[in-house]
């Protein structure tokens, strides 16, 4: 989900909820702690320089249990980040907090906002020799089936 994404959806909901991978939900009186836009400049592996953005909303839970924040409040918060960050419509990434930091991708489920696994991957597998994945095809013929 993009920034605009999130922006248009939030016009659109009286409550907010976030659900994690597992479909366990973050707490009701969750915080969001910090929006901002990471820039990560980095070379791979291959000797491709690169760049990334996202914009990145911090959720964390605290022992205020009356503290609910709103559709409207999260968006004005928004707002104001993009603003002060001159932030442009990029994906967002969630950090959350589990056994460690986690980072999610972030979408849309019916009501609630589904906090999405990422994966780390090779940019480079061409220049590093890793061969292709071989796909296996299984012969699923079973006697009796009609197939054979």
């Amino acid at each position: 989900m993009t920034l605009n994404e999130l922006k248009f959806q939030l016009q659109k909901q009286t409550s907010l909820s976030f659900e994690l991978p597992s479909g366990d939900l973050v707490p009701n009186h969750f915080h969001v702690t910090e929006v901002g836009r990471v820039t990560k400049h980095f070379i791979d592996c291959g000797g491709v320089i690169r760049k990334e953005e996202v914009v990145s909303l911090q959720l964390w839970e605290a022992d205020d249990y009356d503290h609910r924040l709103h559709p409207q409040k999260f968006l004005d918060i928004l707002l104001l980040s993009e603003k002060a960050f001159n932030l442009k419509d990029l994906e967002i990434e969630v950090e959350y907090q589990g056994d460690t930091i986690q980072k999610f991708g972030l979408d849309i489920k019916g009501q609630n906002y589904l906090l999405t696994r990422k994966q780390t991957a090779c940019l480079a597998e061409d220049a590093c020799g890793i061969p292709e994945a071989k796909v296996e095809t299984v012969n699923s013929c079973a006697p009796g089936s009609g197939c054979c």
